[in-house]
């Protein structure tokens, strides 16, 4: 048989893929900029099980060393639960770079005054979403920030994307949605969140509707499946506050280990 030979086209083509993989590649070390994921929601607020959406490009993390745990912050540290509640840790997602814990504090939030609304209509909106947001100081250090780009959570007056539901093409619209960002600074992999809130959200529903977002943003990636529970997983007549089984599942999230908040390169095996 004679040799078989493959046309120039085929050399062209394979040579752009591998530049492009090799420029994605670049890109990913030199901006950080990773995998977006989304926590998406039901129309009546909140689904029971968390679904992701990826973005188009998808590239492993460039990481010898194995994920760890971070010292449990102080504040968490001294929460004890004398009633035994338990938790529901179970019902919480791990990611591909372990749980989604914050490990420098005070973790900044930004809450952007609408504008499509009267001043006085943006500040009770602010309020609102301050009083779900500043329930959770108690268990974790939080500090309002003015300046967006150096915000870890954003929270936005915004509807989310219509969601189309399993096995139905019509768009149903959702109360809220939670999205994950990965980047790296210094090489150092790090995560920030943006919450939108829909502006059919007004109230005590408003809060609840911050306190339950602000809970996946500060790490509990998952839902409750008991009413008592601010991470319950659909919206109720009567929302619940941060209950003792919100604080013990946060508290079993920050022990657990994760790439996030450490080197992307193994220190100990550098000379």
């Amino acid at each position: 048989m004679g040799r078989r030979t493959q046309h120039p086209i085929f050399y062209t083509l394979k040579n752009l893929i591998s530049q492009r993989l090799i420029t994605a590649l670049a890109l990913f070390i030199g901006t950080g900029l990773l995998i977006v994921f989304t926590n998406l929601q039901s129309s009546d607020g909140f689904t029971k099980t968390p679904k992701y959406v990826y973005s188009d490009l998808i590239i492993s993390f460039p990481t010898s060393s194995p994920p760890k745990p971070h010292p449990l912050p102080p504040t968490l540290a001294q929460c004890q639960d004398s009633t035994k509640s338990g938790d529901y840790f179970s019902q919480v997602t791990t990611t591909q770079v372990g749980y989604l814990v914050w490990s420098q504090f005070p973790v900044r939030v930004y809450v952007e005054a609408p504008k499509a609304i009267s001043e006085k209509q943006a500040q009770v909106w602010v309020n609102g979403v301050l009083q779900g947001v500043q329930e959770w100081s108690n268990y974790l250090p939080l500090t309002i920030v003015e300046q967006p780009e150096v915000a870890d959570i954003t929270i936005v007056r915004k509807a989310p994307p219509l969601q189309i539901s399993p096995g139905s093409n019509i768009p149903r619209a959702r109360s809220a949605q939670t999205t994950y960002e990965l980047y790296t600074s210094n090489k150092v992999l790090s995560h920030r969140f943006t919450i939108l809130l829909s502006p059919s959200q007004t109230g005590e529903y408003l809060i609840a509707a911050a306190r339950h977002e602000f809970g996946h943003a500060l790490g509990i990636w998952g839902h409750s499946p008991l009413q008592t529970d601010a991470l319950y997983f659909s919206q109720v007549r009567n929302p619940s506050r941060i209950s003792v089984r919100d604080v013990n599942t946060l508290k079993r999230v920050y022990e657990q280990p994760t790439n996030l908040g450490w080197s992307l390169v193994d220190n100990s095996k550098i000379n």
